[in-house]
């Protein structure tokens, strides 16, 4: 994997994706969107011919690794609002799509999250929040439970569902932000717990716009966990 070009592109393409979300052409923003979301997910769910970032961390995960210790995230300054700062590679994937889960489909969409009691039984999570609190032995034993092929299910229609979402979007939506009780209902339906480092969720997606949100949950905060778990596994030769 060509790490260096393959960030370079995805940062390149959010930034003339933030840059087009200023302005009111809906056919750039929903073109440029779909494309950075593809950068950042596994190509399974746009259908891109070469793999991703994602697909590298994930097929990693998939080859035995998922309890492997990887540092948390890049962005330091959100470690505060963390139970721990390393996570098991398994963690980073669930994290994201919960994240990515309840704000496509809970905030964007004001639709039903696509986690239920299934899923979790499938998973074999102990938690249906996004794993914002945990302490490092809990994180331990959370991930020992996890079944990553289901694991792996849910992510890929959890992409899947999203790109619909986002293909259906208009101007007025993105540039819109939320009613609170939209943002509520992640608290309400175990999305985040009352923790602080979790709860603080709500209030930090309560400020956005759902053009923030594409930059955020949708995009960038799958930047924010991945390099990590490819810095690991690039120091073990892979």
């Amino acid at each position: 994997m060509n790490k260096d070009a393959m960030f370079s592109e995805i940062n390149a393409k959010y930034d003339e994706l933030k840059l087009a979300l200023e302005g009111e052409d809906l056919d750039k923003i929903k073109i440029l969107t779909l494309e950075l979301h593809a950068l950042v997910h596994p190509r399974e769910i746009s259908g891109r011919s070469e793999e991703t970032i994602a697909d590298f961390v994930l097929n990693y995960m998939m080859d035995g690794n998922k309890d492997e210790i990887v540092p948390r995230e890049t962005w330091d300054t959100d470690l505060k609002y963390a139970g721990s700062k390393e996570v098991p590679m398994c963690w980073q994937f669930w994290h994201i799509y919960r994240i990515e889960d309840l704000v496509s489909n809970i905030l964007m969409a004001n639709g039903k999250q696509i986690f239920n009691e299934d899923w979790q039984r499938r998973i074999g999570s102990s938690i249906t929040d996004t794993g914002n609190a945990l302490e490092p032995d809990e994180l331990v034993s959370w991930a020992k439970g996890i079944d990553a092929a289901e694991l792996r299910n849910y992510i890929i229609e959890v992409g899947k569902n999203t790109r619909r979402i986002l293909s259906d979007l208009t101007l007025e939506q993105i540039k819109s932000m939320v009613p609170e009780e939209w943002v509520m209902r992640i608290l309400e339906e175990g999305g985040v717990t009352t923790d602080f480092r979790s709860v603080w969720l709500l209030v930090f997606w309560g400020r956005l716009t759902i053009g923030g949100m594409i930059l955020t949950p949708m995009t960038s905060h799958h930047m924010m966990h991945l390099p990590t778990s490819v810095e690991k596994i690039l120091e073990h030769g892979c």
